[in-house]
């Protein structure tokens, strides 16, 4: 079930009735955790099996581990969520990956495999809820939690449909203490939950899908390599795309969270304005970045080993963040991209004084133009589905092919520019502002008047239907 969609309107309305009906809280939540269930449904109901499975093997494992004090027992406990969760993880998402990669060992050896046939469908939203159910079984096991007592209020945590399927990656601390207490949304929090909900759809369906989408489309398709230029534009318009996108998801899951009377965390802080790959990894997806750095990051050692230890650790790290986002190797370069990335830019902290040189206003929109681009040219590895297209792009990136062809009439082109150089300003603008504190001094007949031009808008550009782009991570 898609946010931008009418059928989730009507279940959104109908969920909103009954959270506000004179009921039982535990009623309450019932109907949210049913509801749950119902949304994930939507897509395959036979997936709702995995949410299970994992629901029940945290329940138990954490209970277990907090009742046991021998260590090798609690290692067992916790190596059985581990085991559960990354397994269904590891064949739904990198069954195929693992099987190709070992075929292609073998044939170097002059042996030929021929793999049986893999039917795996992917499971929308597997990886976000396993990390958010191992954050629950890891913390526990480390003793920086207790269990929950509540089934109905761990089970709710693992399926809260508003970020279900694509985060906010929300850890126990962050929603569980919600669940004890009713909750309800005041008519200012409803109203901006509504706000956030529209602003969110305005991004994914307006500018990401009827504007970004076509051009990025039309150059990484492209049947030959295009021109400099067309690709150049193609690249940036697939770094707004993927942005508004996902984005405008996480706005709409805290939108939606927020008219139940709901909090959960922002996942985006303006991250193309961010100075150095540090910066943009603080603002970008940050609850996997939180994640990534609180149970990967940290165990391994962090930067507490030395400064070669640092490196490995900062590539390790990256290199399986690429790696969740997909199945193919394209996202593990990726990732290890923006582990080198991290790794160059603390090497010139040792060589110079960075800290002097972005106190300088004008170095330092220099220097997030640079992140900018720098990150711009990674997504090629997303928006390019195989690695000739990946290839062919950078040649076109390059201007080294002869006879280019042109994919993008100078209309989009104009728009496309026009829409990305806006989505900068807007980000260097709100960069160490809150969106709440700009709307909080905005006078209510202007934000009637923008609501009202974004609902106009998303109705003319017929509500785009697509799925979002981290459904398919």
């Amino acid at each position: 079930m898609l946010f931008n969609s009418t059928v989730f309107i009507v279940f959104f309305a109908v969920v909103v009735t009954l959270h506000y009906l004179p009921l039982a809280w535990r009623i309450k939540k019932i109907n949210l955790l049913l509801a749950s269930y119902l949304f994930y449904a939507a897509w395959n109901p036979f997936f709702i099996v995995l949410l299970w499975i994992s629901t029940v093997v945290d329940w138990f494992a954490a209970g277990a581990m907090a009742r046991e004090q021998r260590p090798g027992r609690r290692r067992a406990l916790l190596g059985v969520s581990l085991a559960a969760n990354l397994g269904m993880l590891g064949y739904f998402k990198y069954g195929g990956l693992l099987t190709e990669t070992f075929i292609a060992i073998v044939e170097q050896f002059g042996f030929t495999y021929t793999a049986p046939p893999l039917d795996i469908t992917l499971p929308v939203g597997i990886s976000f809820y396993t990390f958010q159910t191992l954050s629950y079984t890891i913390d526990v096991y480390l003793k920086r939690s207790e269990p929950e007592r509540s089934f109905l209020d761990f089970a709710l945590f693992v399926t809260f449909f508003p970020q279900l399927v694509a985060g906010p990656i929300v850890r126990p601390y962050q929603l569980i203490p919600q669940f004890k207490q009713p909750r309800t949304a005041t008519g200012t929090q409803f109203a901006w939950g509504l706000l956030l909900f529209t602003w969110g759809l305005f991004q994914k369906t307006v500018l990401a899908d009827s504007i970004l989408s076509l051009v990025a489309n039309d150059t990484f398709n492209a049947p030959a390599p295009v021109a400099a230029l067309d690709a150049w534009v193609g690249v940036f318009a697939f770094s707004g795309q993927i942005f508004f996108d996902f984005a405008g998801y996480s706005l709409c899951a805290i939108g939606i969270a927020l008219c139940l009377g709901f909090s959960i965390p922002n996942n985006f802080k303006s991250p193309y304005a961010a100075i150095g790959f540090s910066n943009f990894w603080q603002r970008w997806h940050i609850s996997l970045s939180g994640w990534l750095r609180d149970y990967l990051y940290i165990p391994l050692g962090g930067n507490q080993k030395g400064a070669r230890r640092t490196y490995i650790h900062l590539m390790l790290t990256m290199l399986l963040g690429g790696l969740w986002h997909g199945s193919d190797w394209r996202f593990v370069l990726w990732g290890g991209l923006h582990g080198l990335y991290l790794v160059i830019e603390r090497l010139l902290r040792k060589w110079c004084d960075t800290t002097a040189l972005l106190s300088r206003p004008l170095v330092s929109i220099l220097a997030a133009l640079a992140t900018f681009l720098c990150v711009s040219l990674t997504w090629v590895f997303f928006a390019a589905q195989s690695w000739d297209k990946c290839l062919r792009m950078f040649v076109s990136l390059l201007g080294m092919q002869p006879d280019p062809i042109l994919v993008v009439s100078t209309y989009y082109m104009l728009l496309t520019l026009m829409v990305v150089v806006g989505m900068l300003l807007a980000h260097w603008w709100t960069r160490d502002r809150e969106l709440e504190d700009i709307f909080s001094g905005v006078p209510w007949w202007l934000i009637t008047i923008v609501w009202t031009t974004l609902l106009y808008l998303i109705v003319m550009t017929g509500g785009s239907s697509s799925a979002f782009l981290y459904f398919q991570f």
